[in-house]
């Protein structure tokens, strides 16, 4: 069960999804204006977000701007459109997932535990191992941190279990298709390239290289991704 905000200014649609979502033992705060959901989020820390984008009083995608200010709550944007250009600037937005309306309760629910499942802050066996060491970048997965040259990277969740996950399999190709499936906890589909392509753009700039220029991470055109030594 998680505590789950509502953003949603249709109130047919509000009351359908409260429903949906009560029925699978969340509890739901509804709310229909982007301010309303920002001092929700601000006074009660939600589990996770649905966000709407068209609300009457803000764009949503400026709402999720906002709330990146302050938070790193679990967002899932719910949009009409599902176009490459969009879905590129929600993630770089702060988005963490999306679907394309019209969807399916049931697409929402699956969305919701992938997401929830990777945001627990409960211990895991992973917690207990030593850290991660490749170069001079230090990987705690106990604490969640990364560390480059004495200096602590501000990491997103997922760009973290990314780099995690890459860090535990130095050396070696990490498919695409493994990344969905071990990362983002989702069957493949097609769009996922996408937004891998977003979150491993985002760890370059944070590791200091760039597509042109690596030092950690190798494209493996055609495969998937593989962490080196710098040199």
């Amino acid at each position: 069960m998680a505590t789950v905000l509502l953003v949603e200014d249709d109130p047919m649609v509000r009351g359908a999804l409260m429903r949906a979502l009560s029925h699978l033992g969340h509890v739901v705060h509804p709310v229909g204006t982007a301010l309303e959901a920002l001092r929700e989020a601000t006074e009660h820390t939600p589990d996770l977000v649905i966000l709407d984008l068209g609300l009457p009083d803000l764009d949503g995608a400026s709402a999720l701007r906002m709330l990146r200010g302050y938070s790193d709550v679990p967002v899932i944007v719910a949009t009409a459109r599902g176009d490459e250009p969009t879905i590129v600037r929600l993630l770089n937005d702060g988005a963490d997932d999306y679907v394309v309306k019209p969807f399916s309760s049931t697409q929402l629910a699956a969305r919701i535990n992938a997401l929830l499942r990777r945001s627990s802050r409960g211990p895991s066996r992973d917690d207990e191992r030593a850290d991660l060491v490749v170069g001079d970048l230090v990987i705690s997965l106990e604490r969640r941190e990364a560390v480059l040259e004495g200096r602590v990277l501000d990491l997103s969740r997922r760009e973290f279990d990314l780099l995690a996950h890459l860090a535990e399999n130095v050396g070696k190709v990490v498919t695409r298709r493994e990344l969905v499936e071990t990362v983002w906890h989702q069957h493949p589909l097609v769009g996922h390239d996408q937004t891998i392509d977003v979150h491993v753009s985002w760890l370059r700039r944070k590791l200091g290289e760039s597509a042109g220029h690596p030092r950690y991470l190798r494209t493996v055109r055609g495969v998937g991704l593989k962490m080196v030594e710098p040199g």
